[in-house]
């Protein structure tokens, strides 16, 4: 009865926290969320003040069942979730399901999982922050109204299967707008005019047209260009004039969770999703060396660049110490956070200053060495002096034209040395003086056009929703999951594009939904999901308003004609009949068909990937085999079908790993006729071991086991188990396990907006 329990969200964190606190405490993971909405109703009763009603999660109970235990035998129990509102919110769940077998329920927040951090945590121990808590269920609740009512409402008006979010929505209509900004847009021919010339001394360097007559240039189409060649050809080119400034480039501010996601996405081309998985992984610690399991970086979702006095002076001493004193600037680099910011957290920062990328290097995989040199090369850049440049410009004269060219010299590298991305790349011009003649290597015109927007890739989608105020970067992952998952847009190259059907929906909820998808709407719920957790505002308020909203576009929207008997009408024509095609909805999936079924039965998944040709020949017609998709996945068949309707078997793929049985087989990966891969011997039917979960050649720990399993859930967290009985009894080892690619889009959901269906709220917590 002498220990405490300490209960945190996954079992690496548990490792971590546990070995800073020793013997007299025992650390057990939730595995995040414990209780939930229910998944077959809204579960909010909206004539009681818009109470939830909450169940264990099916996938928690057999855990919330061992926590009860666990707090029944200790002497009290210690509640440290993530610093945040969901980690409020299973800190409050938590608490309420342990009340009743143990009343002493403390919280411990820690920014970083650090000996010191912890420690600190547990010397302060408090209370659940019932502010915070309110502002999640708020969120909650609202997501669950926008999604559950408005959802079944375009099942109904349009085609099965489609959702709606208080956030997804918009994030949707951001895309769409665009693509019609693109699909509006009129280029413009215009031409630029460069020079390459040469000084008196090397080496030559490249000027660009200025200034026509003293006035901006501006060459509009090709007979301006030969005028201003013809021109330029004739007349001398002269150094006008020399100017040389100093000036100074200072370093950005630390990472934020929105700036993380954009840079990693920029510099290592991370999907949202990824970024913070492998951000939450070095927040809650990994195998260093001796060190054992520690915390590599503070907590991953920030909207402050506050940094600890503590953190600023190791950073400091390191940079002084490991570049020069002149590296580290006169008085600590304070950056200014935004107006609503919440200061209760820190930047995302490195936890160990001195556990630089190269020391961590060898314990880390590929992934997360990389996030975990950009975090720490750009806080350490944060803290350091700025940069001294020595800007040159080349104002040339060649008649009437003024060229110019600029260069740079770096004098002092400064926070460069840590962080060459914040440094340009603009040449190092000649030594030259003002009335120099210039000799004239080549003029250069191009014909150019004048650009439509670019699409938004990941990054560029999440800057511009944090600039808007919309969601928050906790938010945009399943966000973006949603709409992929949807079918409502699509990537090209790294960039989303609209499908129709995302176009039409999306206009649908303008019309009818016009303020709830309006982007200042958005912004503002935010703002006040932000005061609900500061005690400015009750979370019912926000409700009864928001409810009030939609209560009376759902009553004109309901009259609204529908298209889901028609189906969705496109531009496009039938390639078989030339009838309008029309997108519709079927079991699997959205699909464009002919307008004119059943006299013509084209159809088209939309979820259809591009076949792609192989180098083999088709057995039985000798033409070349693609590789396409179906509703079960990828197969091999025939381009010429359906003329020749030969499709290649799959065969079984080598796992590597022996029989768990000892038959002396090999496990083998198969393929079930309607495309569900599970894992059998090799040595069938004389041995019938076979598993739907993924065998991993790895001993269990604790009952030796050759074999152990991984559980791939679509609705609940992926975990490596045992299957093995000692004495009639199940082994009972068990641990989380990363969720993979393939999962992840099966599990995505965001907004609460899987309507009828179920679904996860915008942070992908269940």
């Amino acid at each position: 009865m002498a220990k405490s329990l300490v209960i945190v969200e996954s079992p690496a964190k548990a490792k971590t926290v546990n070995r800073y606190l020793g013997p007299d405490y025992v650390v057990k993971a939730s595995m995040g969320h414990v209780r939930d909405l229910p998944k077959k109703n809204m579960g909010v009763d909206i004539a009681a003040g818009f109470a939830p009603t909450y169940e264990v999660i099916p996938e928690k109970k057999k855990t919330v069942a061992d926590l009860r235990r666990a707090a029944k035998e200790s002497e009290r129990v210690i509640l440290a979730a993530d610093p945040d509102r969901e980690g409020e919110a299973i800190s409050w769940h938590l608490g309420e399901l342990l009340a009743d077998v143990n009343p002493r329920i403390f919280r411990a927040a820690f920014n970083e999982i650090t000996e010191e951090g912890v420690r600190a945590a547990f010397e302060n121990l408090g209370q659940i922050d019932l502010d915070l808590f309110d502002a999640q269920q708020s969120r909650r609740v609202l997501d669950r109204l926008a999604g559950y009512l408005i959802s079944p409402l375009l099942w109904k008006k349009i085609a099965r299967g489609l959702s709606a979010g208080r956030v997804q929505s918009v994030a949707l209509r951001l895309i769409v707008d665009r693509e019609k900004d693109i699909k509006a847009f009129k280029p413009e021919e215009y031409w630029t005019v460069a020079a390459r010339l040469e000084a008196p001394a090397p080496p030559p360097f490249r000027a660009v047209l200025a200034k026509i007559d003293g006035k901006k240039a501006k060459v509009a189409n090709e007979d301006e260009a030969r005028i201003v060649r013809e021109e330029c050809g004739r007349a001398p080119f002269v150094l006008a004039d020399v100017k040389v400034k100093p000036k100074q480039k200072h370093p950005g501010p630390p990472y934020i969770t929105s700036t993380l996601q954009q840079d990693a996405f920029r510099l290592l081309r991370f999907p949202v999703k990824k970024t913070m998985f492998v951000a939450q992984k070095l927040y809650e610690g990994l195998a260093i060396g001796e060190l054992g399991q520690t915390g590599l970086i503070t907590y991953m979702r920030t909207d402050s660049f506050r940094v600890s006095e503590a953190a600023q002076a190791a950073a400091r001493a390191y940079i002084a110490a490991a570049f020069s004193p002149a590296h580290a600037p006169a008085k600590p680099n304070v950056y200014a956070s935004k107006k609503k910011t919440q200061d209760a957290h820190e930047a995302v920062r490195p936890a160990h200053i001195e556990l630089t990328p190269e020391k961590v290097k060898p314990y880390l995989k590929k992934e997360e060495y990389d996030l975990y040199k950009l975090i720490w090369r750009r806080f350490m850049a944060s803290q350091m002096a700025a940069a001294r440049i020595e800007e040159t410009v080349f104002d040339i004269t060649a008649g009437r034209y003024l060229f110019q060219a600029k260069g740079e010299a770096v004098k002092f590298d400064g926070f460069l040395a840590v962080w060459p991305n914040g440094g340009g790349e603009k040449e190092e011009l000649p030594k030259a003086a003002a009335g120099d003649p210039l000799k004239l290597l080549e003029l250069e015109t191009k014909q150019k056009f004048t650009e439509p927007p670019a699409r938004y890739t990941e990054g560029t989608l999440v800057k511009e929703l944090e600039a808007r105020g919309i969601g928050r970067p906790s938010t945009y992952a399943p966000t973006i999951a949603t709409i992929q998952s949807r079918t409502y847009v699509v990537k090209e190259e790294g960039k989303f594009r609209p499908t129709e059907l995302g176009v039409y929906v999306t206009d649908f909820l303008v019309k009818h939904f016009a303020r709830l998808l309006d982007y200042k709407f958005t912004a503002r719920m935010e703002e006040e999901l932000d005061e609900i957790s500061e005690g400015a505002r009750k979370g019912a308020e926000s409700l009864k308003e928001f409810y009030a909203l939609l209560e009376g576009y759902l009553e004109t929207a309901g009259a609204a004609e529908g298209v889901k008997q028609t189906g969705i009408p496109l531009e496009e024509k039938c390639p078989k009949c030339g009838a309008p095609l029309v997108v519709k909805s079927g079991r699997f999936g959205q699909f464009k068909a002919c307008s004119s079924y059943p006299a013509c039965r084209f159809r088209e998944s939309l979820d259809k990937k591009e076949a792609k040709p192989l180098d083999e020949t088709c057995p039985d017609c000798g033409a070349q085999l693609e590789q396409k998709f179906g509703r079960f996945g990828p197969f091999v068949a025939c381009s010429s079908y359906p003329k020749c309707k030969f499709i290649k078997k799959n065969k079984p793929v080598e796992t590597g790993i022996d029989c768990p049985l000892g038959c002396g087989g090999q496990v083998l990966k198969r393929k079930t006729k309607r495309g569900k891969f599970f894992f059998g011997c090799s040595r069938y039917p004389k041995c019938h071991f076979a598993s739907w979960d993924d065998p991993i050649a790895r001993p269990c720990p604790l009952c030796g086991a050759k074999v152990v399993y991984r559980k791939n859930l679509i609705k609940g967290e992926p975990y490596i188990y045992c299957k093995n009985e000692v004495k009639g009894e199940k082994c009972a080892f068990r641990e989380a396990a990363p969720r993979e690619k393939i999962w992840e889009a099966a599990a995505a959901a965001g907004d609460g907006a899987a309507g009828a269906a179920g679904g996860t709220d915008e942070q992908g917590h269940r």
